[in-house]
């Protein structure tokens, strides 16, 4: 993909706007847990998420366009030394591109999500200090 044009400043790619609005409507218990307790309607830190964005030729779990942050929510399947590869790449192409990823599990976010917010608080005042 070429670099973001003033009207693509965030690698939006329509072409996977109905996998995306699927996948939304078909978000497994963590996304949607995610999503209801920390991530909606500028419920973290005043800061608005997207969730199932298409940005490049991958579609985000969530991400935050002020920050530049893509967050997302690994299932079992991550486990897989295939999918492991595919999500370094998938990575590597979206920091290439400015974005940084943060990664939780299914249990992370399902049994501890104090440390899934404590993680994402830290990161931000990381952020913000720079």
């Amino acid at each position: 993909m070429t670099p973001a044009s003033p009207s693509n400043q965030y690698y939006y790619n329509p072409r996977l706007r109905n996998f995306a609005r699927k996948l939304r409507n078909h978000s497994t218990k963590a996304e949607v847990y995610i999503w209801s307790f920390l991530l909606r309607s500028k419920n973290f830190r005043g800061y608005s998420f997207n969730r199932q964005r298409p940005v490049l030729n991958y579609i985000a779990d969530f991400m935050c366009k002020e920050l530049l942050l893509i967050i997302e929510i690994d299932g079992g399947i991550h486990d897989r030394w295939d999918v492991k590869r595919k999500d370094r790449i998938r990575q590597e192409r979206l920091e290439a591109a400015g974005f940084t990823v943060l990664r939780f599990t299914n249990e992370q976010v399902l049994r501890d999500r104090a440390s899934v917010e404590m993680a994402l608080d830290e990161w931000i005042e990381i952020k913000k200090a720079r």
